[in-house]
Order: structure tokens, then sequence, then C-alpha cells
């Protein structure tokens, strides 16, 4: 089992930029993509970014590219987000997530290959 435990959202102006973090607990015996999503209200939840175990295979919706950065080191089974230049419409609870798909460079996507989710965080960007 993985136990995931993320951090760092609040409230921030537009442009601004804030880093989210997500840590992983438990016996772990397999490596794992780590995904993040977001979810709005009245809104469906969907995929932000991936990132593969290794870390050199990073994914992330159009909405985002060029302004957030996934990263992890797994000797501290830890993952994060860099979020920059930050607009409105990214306000959402964020969560993370623990995907042991064979092949993750085809499923990081679709939020049904992810077993294991943080309890999410809320990002808010004022106008």
């Amino acid at each position: 089992q993985v136990q995931l435990v993320e951090s760092g959202g609040g409230l921030v102006q537009a442009g601004g930029s804030l880093r989210l973090s997500c840590t992983a607990s438990g016996r772990t015996f397999s490596s794992y993509g780590m995904g993040w999503f977001r979810q709005a209200p009245g809104k469906e939840r969907e995929f932000v970014a991936g990132i593969s175990w290794s870390g050199i295979r990073t994914y992330y919706t159009d909405s985002v590219k060029g302004r957030f950065t996934a990263s992890r080191d797994n000797a501290k089974n830890t993952v994060w987000l860099q979020m920059n230049s930050l607009r409105p419409e990214d306000t959402a609870v964020y969560y993370c997530a623990a995907s042991f798909a064979t092949s993750y460079s085809t499923k990081y996507h679709d939020p049904h290959e992810y077993p294991y989710w943080g309890q999410g965080t809320q990002v808010t960007v004022s106008s």
C-alpha cells in the first residue's frame, strides 16, 4: 500500500507561484508513476501533469505547458508540482496520485489507472 500526503496549496494572486508537495509512505515494492489532477467546482476531475518513476519523462495537459513543472526525488519519496504564472482558471483542488501501470507512457492521463490518491489541497488564484 501507498499513502500519499500532499501540501502547499493556498491563496495566490494571478501571475504568482505555488509549489505543491506530495510525500508517499508505506511499503513500496514496485516503481510507480505519479500524476497530478485537479477538480474545480462543478467540473470533472482532469489530468494536469504526470511523471515517470525515473523522473525522465513528464507529461502535461496543454493548458499548463510552460507554466507547471513536475519533479520527484525517490530517495525522499516526494514529488512536487511547481506552478508558475498562475491564472484564476487554475483554481481547483489538486490531487496527487500513484500509478503502477506497466505502460505509464500511454496511461498517465487516465485517473482510473491511479489506485492511490492524496487527500487534495486547495489552490485559489485571485484575479
